[in-house]
Formats: structure tokens, C-alpha cells, sequence
């Protein structure tokens, strides 16, 4: 069985489409590369945005549900999203971009931190990495500042212990810190990082993450199942999503995978 190649695609929730599909292509410059209906709920568009060739790794989609109120992340969700750029000076374009928008950002080394217009966190990490750039061509962002595919995930954590031993060693995940951890296989890879948790109780809403998920050959998605089995987990059955195969779970702090 090989090792998982980081994040495949991340769902998230939105209360307007229309001003999601202004914000995802018209400012951040991704692709939007499909719009279909929740599998699960007709009634419910889904958006998919990506580089040019909708590649895994890049993929952000977002279920519409019109009028929902704003969520906030809480214990066991995840809280911000990361996306790579290939150099410091791409964090200063992007910094820029957002504030013609209308959007502040904050500089923390090397990661730049903003919200989408509905809450939804997000850091852009200029990182060192022999992956792919996954990228999509917008007219007024140079290819050398465009966004790279995702870089990974920070949640916050309910059950710091448990989770980290499922993560490693369930998952495969590699230790890189305090509670950081690293999704990588023969092609690319993704960090996971796990925050102290706010006192507020989450709530699932729009500018919230539905789920993320991790990038394995579909050879092996019955090891995987049974792998998490044995990890204690209680994954669905494989789904059969038309462009993807997909198995649902949560790890032991609630984020769904």
C-alpha cells in the first residue's frame, strides 16, 4: 500500500455562489472547473475550483446553500486553509491584491493570513518544495505570483493524544513538530497541523470546511479502509463520486476526512 499524496480536494460551505465564484476567479485566480449538484442533495450546487487541468491538489470546491448563516470553526473543524506560492515577493503581491479587494491580511514570516468575504480562513506559505506548481492563468496575476496547489491544513484539536497516534500511526502522517505533521507520497505532499482549540463551540455554516481529503490510488482504497478500521475509525463504504472514489471518516479529534 503506498503512502497518501497530501490533500486531493478540500469541501467547504458558502451562503451565496454567485459572490464565491467572484471572489475564487476573479480575485484569487483559480479555475472554475465545474459546477454540478451535492450527490448526497440535488438541491445543492457544488463549485470546483482548481488549476488549469483540475488537478488533485488544488482543488477546492464549495457546497451552496443560499441564505445559511455564517459557521465558525471550533474544536475538531478545520480553521484555515494553506496554499502554496513559490517566493516571499509573491506574499507582498498578495497582500496587495487583498487590500484592493477589500480584504486585510496579516505577515507572519512566511505565511501570509487573510479570511474569504464570508469567514473562511486561509495563509499563503512560500515554501521550498520539489512539487508540481499547480496553477491557473488569470490575466492580471503573473504566473510567479499565481497560487501553487495546497500547501495543507490547520485544525483545531479536541483529542490532541489520540489523534496524533491516528495520524501516524494509522495514516502514515510524519511528525515535523509540535503537533505538525506531513501527508507525503511519490508525487506531493501536505502538512496537517493541529491548533490549541477556541472556547466557543464550533458551528458548521457558510465560511466553514465541510471536509479534507487525502489523496491515495484507488488500488488501495480497500486497505486503506480496513486500515482505518483497525485505527479505531468508522469509515463509510466506498463512494462512488464519478470523478473520484471516496471513503468518509473522522479522525479522533471530529475532523472529517
Amino acid at each position: 500500500m503506498n503512502n497518501l499524496n497530501g490533500i486531493h480536494h478540500i469541501s467547504a460551505i458558502t451562503a451565496d455562489a454567485t459572490r464565491n465564484v467572484r471572489f475564487y476567479t476573479g480575485v484569487m485566480g483559480l479555475r472554475l472547473v465545474k459546477k454540478t449538484v451535492n450527490q448526497d442533495n440535488p438541491a445543492v450546487y457544488h463549485l470546483f475550483y482548481a488549476d488549469e487541468n483540475g488537478s488533485p491538489g488544488a482543488d477546492l470546491t464549495f457546497f451552496e446553500y443560499p441564505g445559511l448563516a455564517r459557521g465558525r470553526a471550533g474544536a475538531g473543524m478545520i480553521h484555515r486553509i494553506g496554499f502554496r506560492v513559490g517566493s516571499e515577493d509573491a506574499l507582498g503581491f498578495w497582500a496587495r491584491r487583498l487590500a484592493s479587494a477589500g480584504l486585510e491580511s496579516t505577515l507572519d514570516g512566511d505565511r501570509l493570513r487573510f479570511d474569504d468575504p464570508e469567514g473562511l480562513g486561509f495563509e499563503l506559505v512560500s515554501a521550498a518544495t520539489a512539487d508540481q506548481p499547480l496553477a491557473a492563468s488569470h490575466p492580471e496575476i503573473p504566473e510567479r505570483f499565481a497560487l501553487q496547489g495546497f500547501a495543507g491544513v490547520r485544525a483545531f484539536e479536541r483529542r490532541r493524544g489520540a489523534s496524533n497516534d491516528f495520524l501516524t500511526g494509522t495514516l502514515g502522517f510524519v511528525g515535523t513538530g509540535s503537533d505538525a505533521f506531513e501527508s507525503r507520497g511519490d508525487s506531493r505532499g501536505s502538512f496537517y497541523v493541529y491548533d490549541a482549540a477556541p472556547e466557543l463551540r464550533g458551528l458548521s455554516g457558510s465560511g466553514t470546511v465541510h471536509h479534507v481529503a487525502w489523496s491515495s490510488t484507488m488500488d488501495d482504497h480497500h486497505a486503506w479502509r480496513d486500515r482505518v478500521i483497525q485505527g479505531g475509525g468508522d469509515p463509510t463504504p466506498i463512494i462512488d463520486r464519478f470523478y473520484f472514489r471516496s471513503i468518509y471518516f473522522r479522525e479522533p479529534s471530529g475532523v472529517l476526512f
